[in-house]
């Protein structure tokens, strides 16, 4: 398995005065995602819950919707030229009867935090592939509460206190404790592997849940969100256009800017309650 974290020596330099050190570095490394045998997707990561994020890609992208749609994952032998295993592929089995991924999935490119569905033609997508609806789900958040997540996941940030590089993505119940917790050097990486790990546990659709994230709200962190049936995201930090257009359209309460007692309600501001 990759390490997590890797050190190297830089020259710090602090109120003018120079010395060297060993500094921790989050490691990010490729993982290439087959399914069935046949190469789909390559995204840069941190090592750790493969299994998790590659489950969690597929249901993303409507290819798998729970547990049952997954007969097994592994990581693939003689990926290298001498038949070693550099434990950076990872091939996905599907059920009998669950379609293989549709052709226009393939990506033969790094994923990046701006990759995803765009404009209206992602909208139409993610409406006409999403299996559960979060618009009719009831669930109410207190202020309180909800100004109570950024710190609870940054408690449960233990690689970042070492590296300072990563992102978070938290999955907290109605009550406010916290279901999942996962990180990556990228921010789409850390919430395939909280819903990576919630459709391999049978816990999808994840109604009545809060799915907190460290940096932005972009449309594609809706769009998972939404397509794991999770009917509230909130943000440390601001979310884009099309984020509040998708959230808007789906049904999703989308929270930015969460931070200390203050936040933007972007929208779906019937479920925020001002108890706590």
């Amino acid at each position: 398995m990759g390490r997590v974290t890797t050190r190297r020596r830089v020259l710090r330099v602090r109120d003018g005065g120079p010395s060297h050190r060993a500094d921790t570095l989050a490691v990010e490394e490729p993982m290439e995602i087959r399914v069935g045998g046949r190469p789909l997707s390559v995204t840069m990561r941190t090592p750790g819950d493969d299994f998790d994020l590659a489950a969690g890609f597929l249901a993303g992208e409507g290819v798998v919707h729970t547990a049952a749609d997954v007969t097994g994952i592994r990581y693939c032998a003689g990926a290298t030229s001498d038949g070693g295993n550099t434990y950076n592929v990872v091939d996905v089995g599907l059920a009998p009867g669950v379609p293989a991924p549709d052709a226009t999935l393939e990506r033969n490119f790094s994923i990046t935090s701006s990759c995803g569905l765009c404009g209206k033609a992602g909208l139409d997508a993610v409406r006409t592939t999403a299996r559960w609806s979060v618009a009719e789900d009831p669930l109410r958040v207190g202020t309180a509460l909800l100004t109570g997540l950024p710190d609870k996941l940054r408690a449960a940030q233990r690689v970042f206190d070492a590296t300072g590089g990563l992102h978070a993505a938290g999955l907290f119940g109605p009550g406010g404790e916290l279901l999942c917790l996962r990180e990556d050097v990228g921010r789409h990486n850390a919430v395939d592997k909280v819903v990576g790990h919630a459709l391999r546990s049978g816990m999808l659709p994840l109604r009545g849940t809060v799915l907190m994230v460290s940096g932005r709200a972009s449309f594609e962190l809706v769009q998972k969100a939404v397509m794991a049936g999770i009917p509230m995201l909130a943000a440390v930090s601001a979310p884009s256009s099309l984020a509040v257009d998708l959230a808007a359209e789906s049904g999703l309460t989308l929270v930015g800017f969460l931070r200390g007692a203050s936040m933007n309600v972007y929208t779906g501001e019937d479920r925020i309650t001002p108890e706590p």
